[in-house]
C-alpha cells in the first residue's frame, strides 16, 4: 500500500503560487512554472493534468513513452495558449511560458518486479530516503549543476550562486522537450521525497532527512517541510509531495539510467 501527503504555498514573498501537485496513484508530480504569473501557473497546471491522465491505467502499462506523450501534450497545450493569447502577433521565441516537472510513476519491469519511474525536466527534484540517508535522485538541468558537473563550482557555492535559477531545461520552453529517467525498486523503510527549488532553497539535505526520519506520517512529514520551509523566509513557491512505498523485502534501487 502507498501512502502519501501533498504541501505547497506561494511563499513569504511571492503573492502568486506558479507550482503544482499531483498525487494520484500511481503517479506523483510537481511542477515549477514560469514566464509570469498567469503564464507559469498555466503551464505548470498543463503538465500535471497531463501527467494525471495517465493515473487511470494499469500500473504496468506505464513507461518512459507514456510520459513522453503526456509531456508533449502539455508543451502543444501551453503553446497554443501562448498562440491564442498573442493573436497575430504571436512570436514562439518571445511568447513563452514554461515548467519543471520532476515526479514518479509507479510500475513494474518486464518480470512484474515492482519499480518507480523517475523522471524530471528542470530543476524541481526527486530524493531518496533510505537507511539514514537521503540521495538525490534526479540531475538539475540548470546553469550551476553544469559549473558543478565542469568542476567549476562545488555543491555547497552552488546553492546560493547567483544565477542558481536559470535552468537548461524546461517543459514548454522549446517545441520538443527531452526527459531524463531513472529506475528505482522499492526497498523497505523507504520515502520518496518530490520537490520544487523552494524547498531546497530553505533547507539542507541534512534539515529535509532530519524530517523524513523524525515525522512517520507522510502528509504530517510534508507539512513539517513546508512549515520549515515558510519558517526560514520561503523566497520562492514551495511544493513537497512525500511518498511511502511500503514494500518490504523489495530489492534496492538499480544505478540511474
Amino acid at each position: 500500500m502507498v501512502t502519501w501527503g501533498m504541501a505547497t504555498d506561494a511563499g513569504g514573498h511571492r503573492a502568486a503560487n506558479e507550482d503544482a501537485a499531483l498525487a494520484q496513484p500511481p503517479v506523483f508530480a510537481v511542477a515549477d512554472g514560469m514566464g509570469g504569473h498567469a503564464r507559469g501557473e498555466m503551464a505548470s497546471q498543463m503538465v500535471v493534468e497531463e501527467l494525471a491522465a495517465l493515473a487511470g491505467r494499469p500500473p504496468a502499462r506505464i513507461g518512459p513513452a507514456d510520459v513522453g506523450a503526456a509531456v508533449d501534450r502539455a508543451v502543444a497545450r501551453i503553446r497554443e495558449t501562448m498562440a491564442a493569447e498573442a493573436g497575430a502577433a504571436f512570436d514562439p521565441v518571445r511568447d513563452t511560458a514554461g515548467t519543471t516537472v520532476a515526479g514518479v510513476v509507479r510500475t513494474q519491469d518486464d518480470d512484474g518486479t515492482p519499480s518507480w519511474l523517475v523522471l524530471n525536466v528542470g530543476d524541481s527534484r526527486v530524493y531518496r530516503y533510505s537507511d539514514g540517508a537521503l540521495r538525490q535522485v534526479s540531475v538539475d538541468h540548470s546553469l550551476v549543476q553544469e559549473m558543478v558537473d565542469a568542476g567549476e563550482l562545488d555543491a555547497a557555492a552552488a546553492r546560493t550562486h547567483p544565477r542558481r535559477n536559470v535552468i537548461t531545461r524546461a517543459v514548454g520552453a522549446a517545441a520538443e522537450t527531452e526527459i531524463d529517467f531513472w529506475v528505482l525498486h522499492p526497498g523497505p523503510g523507504e520515502r520518496l521525497l518530490m520537490c520544487t527549488d523552494g524547498l531546497v532553497g530553505e533547507l539542507e539535505d541534512a534539515e529535509i532527512a532530519e524530517v523524513l526520519a523524525a515525522v512517520p506520517d507522510a502528509q504530517e512529514a510534508a507539512d513539517a517541510l513546508l512549515r520549515r520551509a515558510l519558517d526560514g523566509g520561503a523566497n520562492d513557491n514551495v511544493t513537497v509531495v512525500v511518498v511511502d512505498p511500503a514494500d518490504a523485502g523489495a530489492p534496492a534501487p538499480t544505478a540511474p539510467g
